[in-house]
């Protein structure tokens, strides 16, 4: 099972933006020097939720600081980005960082409404967008003199410059949120990424994308290459003792939800408020027994041995929580590496 480090760092006023950004470079490569395999970024827009915006020119920073972790989006809002233009940018940080790219792909936030508006796009067509982008950027990095006649866009491209490094195109993945775009990633036969959940809905849903995969005909080696490609997120807290991670982790964990809803309660008008009252909010995310592994490196061991047995690639690990202070969180992702990867490792 891989690990790696998911830098989704808070600032939540403009005059510490510069301090989180440089210390979130560190902590990529800190994560190379400690052995992660990635380093994955979000993106999120105008609330200090995720500092360096956008995950396109943050790739490129990092790997210019970086020599051989692979650099993923978890994910790259895909209704925000034009097609054209970010696979262009995709294919230079390929070739700056020698292959090293993971394109996560996601329709983008279920509930910063803001985000959208943002943008002049309407969250409604996001889903769709992301499936047409998908398409797109198969074609753009593999197709010379590419035509594409869609909904939202109409484009004619000679030939894509620079080339990708890797061949015949970056690897890419979807952000799946509900059961439903995980089994149709399973139908597609195509790795997925799943956001925080229970222990028991990871066991049962990787079960379930098995099973379908195997049902729409995909043989028995395609199933265990897309699991084996597969990711689940997981916040996680380490320090000496349960009861440090505990009085340090938790605080910063539960100030770091408080906030997102801050910003959603703030910025979203009173109608978004209400659609997205009316959606399915991931209550796991949000609470101390399903949102958080916090422990001594026995107790965060023994709380991944059930993600460990679904088989899974590899875990998207959250170490700097909210606010918490840069040392903080190096000193967690330091414990993680020495104490608890080497126990899953073959």
């Amino acid at each position: 099972m891989k690990f790696s480090n998911f830098l989704f760092p808070e600032s939540q006023s403009p005059d510490g933006d510069y301090d989180v950004i440089e210390e979130s470079l560190r902590e990529a490569e800190l994560s190379e020097e400690l052995g992660y395999d990635v380093v994955w970024l979000a993106e999120h827009h105008f609330d200090g939720g995720c500092a360096y915006v956008d995950p396109t020119t943050f790739a490129a920073a990092i790997a210019a600081r970086t020599k051989k972790i692979k650099i993923g989006f978890a994910v790259a809002q895909m209704a925000l980005h034009h097609p054209i233009r970010f696979a262009e940018q995709i294919a230079l940080v390929d070739n700056i960082s020698k292959g090293r790219m993971i394109v996560g792909v996601g329709r983008g936030t279920a509930y910063n409404f803001y985000e959208f508006r943002g943008f002049g796009i309407d969250p409604d067509d996001s889903h769709e967008m992301l499936l047409e982008v998908e398409n797109i950027l198969l074609q753009a990095w593999t197709t010379k003199d590419y035509k594409h006649n869609g909904k939202y866009w109409q484009l004619e491209l000679p030939v894509l410059r620079p080339q990708v490094y890797q061949k015949p195109h970056p690897p890419m993945i979807r952000a799946c949120s509900g059961l439903e775009s995980t089994l149709e990633m399973a139908r597609e036969g195509r790795p997925f990424m799943m956001n925080v959940q229970s222990d028991e809905v990871t066991v049962e849903r990787m079960d379930q994308y098995r099973a379908t995969m195997s049902d729409a005909g995909h043989n028995d080696e395609t199933v265990a290459c897309n699991v084996a490609d597969s990711w689940v997120w997981r916040n996680i807290f380490v320090a000496e003792t349960d009861a440090e991670a505990e009085k340090v982790g938790i605080p910063y964990f539960q100030n770091m939800r408080s906030y997102l809803q801050t910003n959603r309660d703030r910025m979203n008008t009173a109608a978004e408020l209400e659609a997205q009252a009316s959606r399915i909010v991931g209550s796991a995310r949000n609470s101390l027994e399903h949102g958080i592994i916090v422990g001594s490196p026995e107790t965060v061991t023994e709380r991944l041995q059930k993600v460990h047995g679904t088989g899974v690639g590899g875990v998207i690990i959250h170490f700097r929580l909210g606010a918490m202070p840069y040392d903080v969180a190096a000193n967690s992702l330091k414990l993680f590496a020495q104490k608890v990867a080497p126990n899953f490792q073959d």
